[in-house]
């Protein structure tokens, strides 16, 4: 091989590993600088946890909304862009919260199988009460699904452990069980509540931000469900300049919740 080649071929292979070096202390910088940010929002994400668990039933661990919180704040350290000209925390807390909330929907309070399984049951014992005019037994109700008495019982078990036993399907043998659960609807979830709840805290926050006038043509035209002309009337100014004030107010809510890390109501 010819010296010029040779020494081409050798500074390519220097560069080449010069590059891949870089590149990995690159990717080292980036992952100990998120994990030093990670380390320094722990609290933030103990106290967010601790607010929407204050909101769910008991037997929802602490822990797993503070381990679901970690993985979120994972996430934001690792997408931040410092350019956005926003404060890590304000972006953040939502990623945080988002996080907690889709761990919580993801256990769904009661899987697809178990609700069709509670369907079954309650069918079922209707019929038998109905034609047998008294609560029927676990074994009637076993038989009528076509399981054994174990299977029934574990199925049971597991209706129980999700709150979906209805009041209708207890047999004679278990009337001093305490009054079992029933399952919520959408909007009564824990989930839908939080993100309610933290949304009109958002909200409030940008009101803050405005003018009195302004927050008066917000809460009369959204609270009180006025119409641009009532409202005019109670402020003495046209309708005109009431839909003129209105769309300000939105825009200058829009740029205080933007500030906050907010762009959208899925932040929510």
């Amino acid at each position: 091989m010819p010296a010029t080649k040779m020494i081409a071929t050798r500074a390519s292979r220097v560069r080449t590993t010069v590059r891949a070096k870089t590149a990995v202390s690159v990717q080292a910088a980036k992952k100990a600088r998120r994990d030093r940010i990670v380390l320094e929002h722990l609290p933030l994400v103990k106290a967010i946890a601790v607010r929407v668990h204050e909101n769910l039933p008991v037997h929802v661990d602490l822990d797993d909304l503070v381990h679901a919180g970690v993985l979120g704040l994972f996430d934001a350290a690792s997408k931040f862009n410092p350019e956005k000209q926003v404060a890590f925390s304000s972006y953040a807390k939502h990623r945080i919260k988002g996080a907690i909330l889709d761990s919580l929907r993801q256990l769904d309070w009661a899987s697809r199988d178990l609700r069709r399984r509670h369907k079954q049951v309650e069918a079922a014992t209707r019929e038998l009460s109905a034609a047998l005019q008294r609560t029927p037994t676990e074994a009637e109700i076993a038989e009528k699904l076509g399981v054994d008495v174990e299977r029934w019982r574990q199925m049971m078990l597991d209706l129980r452990s999700v709150g979906l036993i209805s009041a209708s399907s207890r047999t004679a043998e278990h009337d001093d069980l305490p009054a079992p659960d029933f399952p919520s609807k959408p909007e009564t979830q824990p989930d839908n509540m939080c993100s309610r709840e933290q949304m009109r805290s958002a909200l409030g926050l940008a009101m803050r931000t405005l003018p009195e006038r302004y927050q008066k043509v917000v809460v009369l035209y959204y609270t009180n469900e006025m119409t641009m002309k009532e409202i005019g009337s109670i402020l003495g100014i046209n309708e005109s300049r009431v839909s003129q004030i209105h769309k300000s107010a939105l825009e200058k809510m829009q740029v205080a919740l933007q500030s906050n890390g907010i762009s959208s109501v899925h932040a929510f």
